[in-house]
């Protein structure tokens, strides 16, 4: 026979190190858990999942005199490591049943009775064999016999498995290694611990022998049941004969138990009534005890809540009560620097006794009481009052300051000397209330409203006094030149020499800026942090570009708050009415030199993308304004000079170079000198109106007189590119004129040259051109007989354009300079142009004679270039 895996004492010792709780196995069998159900045939159905190798573990732990046992479940994990999974306490165990659908009878379940979830089935466990299942099965009702609660067994034959386990006592041969049922691994035990014993059978020796002997006495076929079946009535009806004998004989002391029953029973009685009595006693002794404890009970907890109310009454009285030099301070107290300290204590005191009176600080059952609403009604009364106190006096104190400083002329810029607004012994002196103003907004910020606007109006006061004084201080140092600049006026030979130096006014803008816009961004932020406005954290910088482009949202990130509105409108009374400063000084310089609005332009912009100014967005919007102002009087005289230019197309006869196009390029230079880097745009956008606008009235001029258009044209569009070659090298705006200039010079030139040509060669070149017209139609040998192109019409051409051909290119020559102006700079180029191309032209001619009239003779190409060469 096989050995059983119950006798591996690898295995046990494997399930030992599994458990690791110092408990000992007293039996382990490899087993196969299966859940699906036996079909008729004695096999598993086809839903059924596969069966699971698992271990089944009897495991025993000691702890002083007491053991308890435990069925416990191990499986295999990944490793092929055995690991715990199911643990069951075998003094559950309620029932064994084999599966009887299994034939082999090797198939069981186990059921406890503190399972949960009794309606999940419980796992079928399939052993390799009848002997190994009788073997776990015995042992676990031997441990439950000894434990006093046997469980019920099912489809299982007691005295069977009785039979078996008395054949099975001897000695378990040496284990032997053996392959269980497919599926599962073997693994080497031993047989420590895991034979079975039966020194407590389910029946006794005597008892089996008795069992025995009465089966051999009535050992029958089948046919003689109905006798046996007589035969056990009769001796059942003579053993109830006899007993019925032998009570019959004992009557007497039958007579004395029943006597002895009816002393009991009247004693029962007695004591019957005792316990009744007894009872209604202690059921009235409880009453009064239950009665006793319940007013106990009141008595304790209206105590405690006694106990409550004195507590909550001492906190509300304390909240009620006001010290008396608090309200000393907060009604009539002294507003003096030296009393500040007892302003803020009271100011703290009352903001926390109001906050103290109301929901949720005070419970709402205490809200409506007489006592709490008149308080909250006193406090209420003594903060307006003192509110209305602070404020007045603060007030006063604000103008005070103002006035002290406006009265005082060392305060500001005075004739030979300019003063910088310093207003840091101001702030200093408005510190001292900092905290004060706080508290007003703590208790009623409507009271900060008429504060706010007295501080605006005083403090917009003073700095337009110091802005005044130190722009008009500003310009009358200032070094002007003696005679005004006018632009594109004046004689034709202006060049930028006659032009004096005007960089003090730049520098005066410059320091007006530096002096004042710095000023008013610390005005700006002074004042909304001292008067307690409440707005988002600023911006980071690199998030500055997505921000909104409102004058009032300017620097702040996320939703304004309720501030800002009131913000916006306090910064534009403190701010109010400074950019007429600042415009006077502008249209100051305008009318000096109206190019510094370039410059001024620059700073302007220098100041506006200065990160630190963001914040305070009234000063950017006054920096937006004087940017406007400077780009519209810039505007304004880009628009002049080109209402000057326009006006030169209002004269009957216009030779030569116009007088605005060398003009143009000294104004453009002087624009570049005052540009450094800034403005750009400004000056390139000028640019682009004011060549627009030369270029069309050139145009116009040119249509007036058609004769002489080609030479204005090509005269003035060399002069523009002459004047402003070097400019185009730098300016990107210029390049593109300078290009479409180039081009307007080049057709001028050509359409010019070939006026000069046709004036002296017509008939020579209007005959070609027949010839031309001709030979596309009809063939070469063909024309010489046509009408106008005939051999005779040719010779005739020949001795009126070619007799005297270098008189004729002389009288060329002369024609064209005497229809230039500026021939001494333009003949030599257009002489060489018009040379070229009218050699270009004689020598089509020629090919065409060759071709068409091959017996004439024609000067050739080579002796016309000599010719003209030697002009």
């Amino acid at each position: 026979m096989a050995k059983s895996s119950a006798d591996d004492d690898e295995l046990r010792r494997a399930c030992e190190t599994a458990i690791e709780n110092k408990q000992k196995v007293v039996l382990s069998m490899r087993v196969a858990k299966c859940t699906g159900m036996w079909n008729k045939a004695g096999k598993l159905g086809r839903g059924s999942a596969m069966a699971k190798p698992r271990v089944l573990a009897i495991s025993v732990k000691t702890k002083g005199k007491r053991t308890k046992a435990f069925l416990r479940v191990m499986k295999y994990s990944n490793g092929g490591v055995l690991e715990p999974d199911k643990l069951y306490k075998l003094k559950h165990l309620s029932k064994v049943e084999v599966v009887s659908n299994d034939p082999s009878g090797c198939t069981f379940t186990l059921g406890f009775d503190n399972l949960r979830n009794q309606s999940v089935a419980p796992p079928q466990w399939m052993m390799r064999n009848v002997d190994d299942r009788n073997r776990i099965l015995l042992s676990m009702l031997n441990i439950c016999r000894d434990s006093g609660d046997l469980p019920k067994v099912v489809g299982i034959d007691i005295v069977e498995m009785a039979l078996w386990a008395k054949k099975n006592t001897q000695a378990i041969p040496k284990p032997q290694q053996t392959s269980f049922q497919e599926g599962f691994t073997p693994v080497v035990i031993t047989e420590t611990d895991m034979q079975v014993t039966v020194e407590k059978e389910l029946v006794s020796q005597a008892e089996e022998e008795d069992m025995e002997a009465l089966l051999d006495t009535y050992v029958m076929d089948i046919g003689e049941a109905d006798a046996f079946s007589e035969r056990l009535k009769r001796e059942l009806q003579a053993l109830e004969a006899a007993n019925v004998h032998a009570i019959m004989e004992n009557e007497t002391l039958i007579h004395q138990v029943l006597h002895g029953l009816e002393v009991a029973s009247t004693c029962v009685e007695d004591m019957d009534e005792w316990l009744c009595m007894f009872n209604i006693k202690l059921r009235h002794m409880r009453e009064d005890i239950e009665s006793i404890e319940a007013g106990n009970n009141r008595l304790e907890m209206q105590s405690l809540n006694n106990k409550s109310l004195v507590e909550e009454l001492d906190k509300l009285l304390a909240k009620l009560r006001m010290p008396a030099e608090y309200a000393t301070c907060l009604m009539g107290g002294s507003f003096d620097e030296a009393s500040m300290f007892d302003n803020m204590e009271s100011c703290e005191w009352l903001g926390s006794a109001l906050s103290s009176l109301e929901v949720p600080n005070l419970e709402p059952c205490f809200a409506k009481m007489r006592a709490v609403t008149e308080k909250h009604s006193e406090l209420e009364n003594m903060k307006s009052t003192y509110a209305r106190r602070a404020c007045d006096f603060l007030k006063k104190y604000f103008t005070g300051l103002v006035d002290f400083m406006l009265n005082d002329k060392t305060y500001f810029s005075q004739v030979g000397q300019l003063k910088k607004p310093d207003h840091a012994d101001l702030r200093y002196k408005s510190r001292t209330y900092g905290r004060l103003l706080q508290h007003l907004k703590s208790l009623d910020k409507n009271f900060l409203v008429p504060l706010r606007r007295a501080y605006c109006s005083s403090m917009n006061m003073l700095l337009k006094r110091e802005a005044r004084e130190f722009a008009i201080e500003l310009r009358a140092s200032a070094l002007l030149p003696r005679n005004p600049i006018v632009w594109l006026e004046g004689a034709l030979n202006a060049n930028q020499s006659t032009y004096e130096d005007t960089s003090t006014i730049s520098e005066v803008y410059t320091l007006m800026l530096t002096v004042f816009i710095p000023v008013l961004a610390d005005e700006c932020s002074f004042f909304t942090q001292f008067m307690c406005f409440e707005l988002a954290p600023p911006v980071p910088a690199e998030d500055d570009n997505n921000n909104n482009d409102d004058a009032g949202d300017k620097g702040y990130a996320g939703k304004p708050t309720l501030d800002m509105g009131a913000l916006n409108e306090s910064l534009q009374e403190l701010l109010d009415g400074l950019q007429e400063e600042f415009f006077g000084l502008i249209d100051w310089a305008y009318k000096i030199d109206p190019l510094r609005c370039i410059s001024m332009h620059g700073t302007t912009e220098r100041y506006l993308s200065d990160k630190k100014f963001d914040q305070s967005g009234f000063v950017h919007m006054l920096l937006d304004d004087m940017e406007s102002r400077i780009g519209m009087l810039f505007s304004r005289f880009v628009d002049d000079i080109c209402h000057q230019i326009e006006r030169n197309e209002k004269n009957l006869r216009q030779v030569g170079v116009l007088s605005y196009i060398p003009r143009f390029a000294v104004l453009a230079t002087r624009m570049e000198q005052y540009v450094q880097g800034q403005s750009r745009d400004l000056v390139d956008q000028a640019y682009t109106k004011l060549v627009t606008i030369m270029f069309v009235t050139l145009d116009k001029i040119s249509q007036a007189d058609a004769k002489y258009a080609d030479v204005l044209l090509l005269e003035n569009y060399a002069a523009f590119q002459n004047s402003v070659y070097e400019l185009a090298n730098i300016v990107p705006t210029l390049v593109k004129f300078y290009h479409q200039a180039s081009e307007a010079y080049e057709q001028a030139c050509s359409r010019f040259i070939t006026t000069i040509i046709y004036y002296q060669f017509e008939k020579l070149f209007n005959f070609a051109r027949k010839v031309e017209d001709l030979i596309t139609s009809i063939n070469p040998e063909e024309i010489p007989f046509q009408l106008g192109v005939s051999k005779s019409d040719l010779r005739k051409v020949i001795r009126s354009n070619l007799s005297g051909v270098d008189k004729s290119v002389a009288a060329m020559y002369k024609k064209m300079q005497k229809n230039l102006t500026s021939a001494e700079e333009l003949l030599p180029s257009l002489w060489d142009k018009c040379k070229t191309e009218f050699l270009d032209k004689y020598t089509v001619f020629s090919q065409l004679v060759a071709k068409v009239y091959p017996a004439e003779n024609v000067p050739g190409v080579p002796e016309m270039r000599e010719i003209l060469a030697s002009m």
